[in-house]
């Protein structure tokens, strides 16, 4: 026998399925909502890494139901592995903290760097603003202003660096290794900001870093002269600089090659990332995500970009994580050179 459903039921029905389906939506806008949300950025104030939270926070809050208010606080040491242990120990996964540390160190972890404390495979990613294009720039004043200069060297070319795992360490080792290029890197200063004054006052030649940093934070000193861009370490040549040799044109073996695509071209898109502890609620994961890609599409927030010469082209938090869980699939021996090259 067939029952029929009474018009009474059915609209008991919509009633419920409604409910249940909205209900979540008001309970996230509910919690946000008067609250202040952190991004703990692991280098110091005026970096790249600090230029682009404090450009995304400005902006992203508008994009999250509730509307939080969100504020970057730099949290330094040990080339931002200090954040990133504490992101992964202590930070409460409660939605209302992020993390944007040097995404090197989730290679690290790979290869069995000492002091990392953290799992990278359980972390949860929210995204990355854009994708790194890496490039070594020199002081004019140094008195090597090309790569065939540096190649010819008699002395090492002192470059600047934050600590391992951090770009400006990682990749002068990387080519000093595959290049046969002299290089002497002094490393221990507490952001990119840092690195440029050294190099300003002369105390190191340069610093291989991000391209979008160095047009963000350093643009007089390009636009001068002073500093010269030498070296590209990206898998093509970047339009504004098309000119600019590309290093693994230059690698002087297939070994060498390799290392430069795995260390360098293969972490370019999870070199800045911005995660959230493991635990923290799959349905404010899930918000913080959207909110993220919504604020790169962001008009407001793309002009802002544009007039700070900052490069967006995002990288979703879900693909980051396929990225990051490939790391830990990488052949040994590859790994255990690295892991030599690099000094990890």
């Amino acid at each position: 026998m067939i029952r029929r459903i009474s018009p009474l039921e059915m609209t008991i029905g919509v009633w419920l399925a409604t409910f249940f389906w909205i209900s979540p939506l008001i309970a996230q806008d509910t919690f946000y909502k008067g609250k202040t949300v952190r991004i703990i950025v692991g280098s110091a104030p005026g970096g790249g890494f600090d230029t682009y939270a404090r450009a995304i926070a400005r902006h992203i809050g508008n994009h999250i139901s509730g509307k939080p208010t969100v504020i970057v606080e730099n949290m330094t040491g040990a080339g931002s592995l200090r954040a990133a242990n504490h992101l992964y120990r202590v930070a409460k996964p409660d939605g209302l903290i992020m993390g944007h540390f040097l995404g090197g160190l989730l290679l690290g972890q790979a290869m069995g760097r000492e002091g990392i404390e953290f799992d990278a495979r359980k972390f949860e990613y929210v995204g990355v603003p854009v994708r790194e294009s890496s490039i070594c720039a020199l002081s004019r004043r140094a008195g090597v202003t090309t790569m065939d200069q540096w190649l010819g060297s008699k002395t090492p070319v002192k470059m600047g660096g934050i600590a391992p795992g951090n770009a400006t360490d990682d990749i002068p080792k990387i080519l000093q290794s595959a290049l046969a290029l002299p290089i002497h890197l002094v490393s221990g200063y507490k952001g990119t900001s840092e690195v440029r004054l050294a190099v300003e006052s002369g105390e190191v030649a340069g610093v291989c870093m991000g391209w979008d940093s160095i047009k963000a934070t350093w643009r007089k000193a390009l636009e001068s002269g002073d500093v010269v861009i030498v070296l590209q370490v990206n898998p093509r040549a970047l339009p504004e600089i098309a000119k600019v040799p590309l290093a693994i044109n230059l690698a002087k073996s297939e070994e060498g090659r390799r290392l430069i695509e795995v260390g360098v071209h293969d972490m370019s898109a999870i070199f800045r990332p911005y995660v959230v502890p493991p635990g923290t609620p799959s349905e404010r994961v899930e918000m913080l995500r959207r909110a993220f890609l919504d604020t790169m599409r962001d008009p407001e927030f793309l002009a802002a970009a544009e007039k700070a010469t900052m490069t967006i082209d995002p990288v979703p938090g879900e693909e980051v994580k396929k990225i990051v869980a490939g790391l830990f699939q990488l052949p040994p021996a590859l790994l255990a050179k690295l892991k030599d090259v690099l000094k990890w």
